[in-house]
C-alpha cells in the first residue's frame, strides 16, 4: 500500500523554524527507493503544486520504514509529525556485552543506522586467543582511530569486561585518531537502574563512573525514539570540546573478567 509520494526521514530548519531541506525516500508502492535523497523546500512547494504527497517515516526495531503522518501545507506554512534532524552522521562504536546483549545492538543498528556511522567490533571480529596487548591495539587502531561518540550498551554484567573497559579506555585516549571520543552511557532494559531516573556507580563499568563523577560522560535509559537518541549522541560529541578538561583515564585497564 502507498503511504504518499515521497516519505521524509529526517529535515534541517532555518533559524524561523521552517524546513530547509529534507532527506526523503520515494514512495513505490511495496516499498521505498533503496536511497534517500535531499531537496529543498522549494522543490517540495513545487511538488505540492503539482498534487504529490508527503508523510513522514520512522525506522522500528525490525529496521524496517514506517510511516508516521502526513505533511500538510496552507499554502505557506508546511506541518509535520516530528522527524530527527539532517545532521552531520557522527562515527559511533558500540561497546557492549557481546553474550548477553547482542540484541540491543542489533536494534541499535536497525533503529539508527541512517543517523550515525556504524562501528563496533562484531563476533569473530578479534581473536580471543591474540594477546591482551594485541586485542588493545587492535581496537585503539583498528576500530576506535577516527571514531567521534563511543556508545556503551549497559547490560547487567557490562561492568565485569575486559574489552568493554578496553574500549572506554581506549576512545578517551588522544593518541587515537585527532580527539578524544565523547562518551554516551545506555542503560538497557535489563540493568537493574533502568527507567528508575538514577543510577548506581558500583553497577556500571568502573571507567564510565569515573567519567559520569567527573562529568564528562552522559547516562541515559536505551530509548527506541529516534528524535531523543540523536539528541543524546549530539550532547555526548558536543562534549569533547565543551568538558574537554573532564576526561578522567586515570585508572587501571582490567586484566581480567570479573564474572567468569
Amino acid at each position: 500500500m502507498k503511504w504518499t509520494d515521497f516519505c521524509v526521514s529526517k529535515l534541517t530548519l532555518n533559524e524561523n523554524g521552517m524546513i530547509d531541506s529534507i532527506i526523503y525516500r520515494e514512495d513505490l508502492v511495496d516499498t521505498l527507493s533503496a536511497n534517500s535523497m535531499e531537496q529543498s523546500r522549494d522543490w517540495m512547494v513545487n511538488k505540492i503544486l503539482e498534487g504529490k504527497t508527503f508523510c513522514s517515516i520512522k525506522k522500528v526495531d525490525d529496521g524496517k520504514w514506517h510511516y508516521i503522518g502526513n505533511f500538510s501545507y496552507d499554502g505557506k506554512i508546511f506541518e509535520w509529525f516530528k522527524i530527527p534532524k539532517n545532521l552531520p552522521k557522527r562515527k559511533t562504536f558500540k561497546s557492549y556485552y557481546h553474550y548477553e546483549d547482542q540484541d540491543y545492538k542489533e536494534k541499535f543498528k536497525n533503529l539508527f543506522d541512517d543517523l550515525i556511522i556504524h562501528k563496533s567490533v562484531e563476533d569473530g571480529d578479534i581473536d580471543a586467543d591474540n594477546s591482551d596487548a594485541y586485542i588493545k591495539q587492535l581496537i585503539r587502531q583498528g576500530y576506535l582511530n577516527d571514531t567521534t561518540v563511543l556508545i556503551v550498551l549497559i547490560g547487567p554484567n557490562t561492568k565485569h569486561r575486559k574489552h568493554v573497559d578496553w574500549e572506554i579506555s581506549g576512545a578517551l585516549n588522544y593518541k587515537v585518531g585527532d580527539k578524544y571520543s565523547g562518551i554516551l552511557g545506555l542503560k538497557l532494559p535489563n540493568h537493574p537502574d533502568y527507567a528508575t531516573g538514577s543510577h548506581s556507580y558500583d553497577l556500571l563499568p568502573a571507567r564510565l563512573s569515573d567519567n559520569l563523577k567527573s562529568d564528562y560522560a552522559i547516562i541515559r535509559d536505551w530509548t527506541d525514539d529516534r528524535i531523543k537518541m540523536q539528541e543524546y549522541i549530539e550532547l555526548a560529541f558536543e562534549r569533547r570540546d565543551t568538558h574537554l578538561t573532564k576526561i578522567d583515564n586515570t585508572r587501571k585497564q582490567m586484566t581480567e573478567n570479573t564474572n567468569e
